[in-house]
């Protein structure tokens, strides 16, 4: 599982072997989110969260949403098929 982004503490990573639609991994010591990516543009929507307060899982949202078109690009080099 490649990280393709780092966000304070938190890995950004795309499973390679993972099913559409595209999304993200966060992954950080208090548990695991995964965030729907919403390509081209965003935002970026929660899917699901392990561990992650409300807090964090809107700080998480809205640090994602600048890279959205990275990660979109990311997504397509690593599985195809956007």
């Amino acid at each position: 599982m490649p990280t393709i982004l780092r966000i304070g503490g938190l890995r950004v990573t795309i499973y390679p072997n993972d099913h559409p639609p595209p999304h993200v991994h966060v992954i950080g010591a208090k548990g695991e989110a995964v965030f729907l990516l919403n390509c081209p543009g965003g935002p970026a929507e929660l899917r699901e969260s392990y561990g992650f307060n409300a807090p964090e899982i809107r700080q998480i949202g809205a640090d994602l949403l600048a890279h959205i078109p990275v990660l979109c690009t990311e997504w397509e080099t690593i599985r195809g098929n956007l």
